[in-house]
C-alpha cells in the first residue's frame, strides 16, 4: 500500500476523471477483486460493462452492487469459466453477434496450488490465466479490430519477474508442482502474449500490468500464509484496480507504445536487472504457436 501512496501523489487526477459513455467495456472475473473495482469505476464513468463470471450467483450480486453504487444500468451479465476453451469460443462467436466492443480486460485468474485438471485434461492454471486468457482475446479480435481506440488489458503479476519463459513443460506435468510458481510462469506468459499482439494488431493498444499486493478474496484464498504476515500493509482493490481504470479510460494511458508492462501508471521493465529470464524471439513466437494449436483444436470441438 505504502508504495501505491507515495506513486499516487504523482498522478494527475483529470487521467481519468472522463465520460466513457457510448464505449463497452468486458471485464473478466468482474465479481470480486480488483474485477470488481475495476467494472465499479468504469461504470461511475458511464461506460457500458460486461461482466463476466463463473458463479451466477455472486454475478447477480456484484451487478447489483455496482448499479446501486453507480447508478448505471448498463451492465451485462456473461455466465463463463475462463478454463473451459470450448465455452469461450461459444461465448465469442454470440458476443460477437450481439455486442459491441471497445475495451477487453483480462482480469480472470487462479493460483491452484495442487496440479488439478479440468473436464478437457487442462492443468487449471495454464488453461485460467494463459489459454483462456489467449482464446478470449484472439476470438474478440475482430470486434476490437472495428471499434474506435481499442485496447487490451491483461491484469498479470510482478510474480512474473522471478520466471522465465518455459515452453517444455507448459501444463506442468514434470517433477514437484508449486501452485505460486505456475501461477508467475502464467503471468510471464501474459506478458509474452501482449507483446506479441502489440506487434501483429496495430489498430489496437495493448498492455499488462501488475496492480501490486492487493487484499482481495484470491489473495486471501491462494496465499493465505502471505496474507496473514502481510494483511496490513496491502492494497486495497480499488488501488490495485487504480492502474486498470487508467490503462481502460485515459487518454493518456493510449500515449504509451502498445505491449508494455505498467504499474503505478508508469511502464517498468518485464525483467529485473542482471535476471536471466530473456528469451530468444523464436520461443515467444513459439509460444503463440502452440496456444493457436490448443485454440483451433478446441475451436472445432466447440463448432461440432
Amino acid at each position: 500500500r505504502c508504495g501505491y501512496e507515495s506513486a499516487s501523489r504523482h498522478f494527475n487526477p483529470d487521467d481519468v476523471e472522463v465520460n466513457v459513455a457510448g464505449r463497452s467495456f468486458l471485464v473478466t472475473g468482474a465479481n470480486s477483486g480488483i474485477g470488481k473495482a475495476t467494472a465499479k469505476e468504469i461504470a461511475r464513468r458511464g461506460g457500458t460493462v460486461h461482466l463476466v463470471c463463473r458463479s451466477e450467483e455472486r454475478a447477480e450480486a456484484a451487478r447489483g452492487e455496482i448499479a446501486a453504487e453507480t447508478g448505471n444500468q448498463n451492465l451485462f451479465l456473461h455466465i463463463l469459466d475462463i478454463s473451459n476453451p470450448k465455452e469461450i469460443w461459444k461465448f465469442a462467436e454470440k458476443f460477437k453477434n450481439d455486442h459491441k466492443l471497445h475495451v477487453l480486460i483480462n482480469n480472470a485468474g487462479c493460483m491452484v496450488n495442487n496440479r488439478e485438471l479440468t473436464e478437457d485434461g487442462l492443468e487449471k492454471n495454464f488453461a485460467t490465466n494463459t489459454l483462456g486468457t489467449y482464446i478470449l482475446t484472439t476470438a474478440l479480435l475482430p470486434l476490437l479490430e472495428e471499434a474506435a481506440d481499442a485496447r487490451v488489458i491483461t491484469v498479470s503479476s510482478g510474480g512474473m519477474l522471478v520466471q522465465k519463459l518455459n515452453l517444455s513443460d507448459l501444463q506442468s506435468a514434470n517433477g514437484a508442482f508449486d501452485g505460486t510458481m505456475v501461477y508467475a510462469q502464467n503471468k510471464r506468459q501474459q506478458v509474452v502474449l501482449t507483446e506479441q499482439w502489440a506487434k501483429a494488431h496495430r489498430n489496437i493498444h495493448f498492455s499488462v500490468m501488475h496492480p501490486g499486493w492487493a487484499d482481495t478474496p484470491a489473495v486471501r484464498s491462494s496465499m493465505p500464509d502471505f496474507y496473514e504476515r502481510m494483511r496490513s500493509s496491502l492494497r486495497t482493490e480499488a488501488q490495485g484496480a487504480d492502474t486498470v481504470v487508467w490503462l481502460a479510460v485515459s487518454s493518456e494511458a493510449a500515449r504509451f507504445p502498445s505491449g508494455l508492462f505498467f504499474q503505478d501508471r508508469q511502464p517498468v521493465s518485464t525483467h529485473l536487472p542482471l535476471a536471466s529470464t530473456h528469451s530468444p524471439p523464436e520461443e515467444e513466437e513459439k509460444l503463440m504457436e502452440v496456444l493457436e494449436e490448443f485454440s483451433q483444436k478446441f475451436r472445432s470441438t466447440a463448432a461440432g
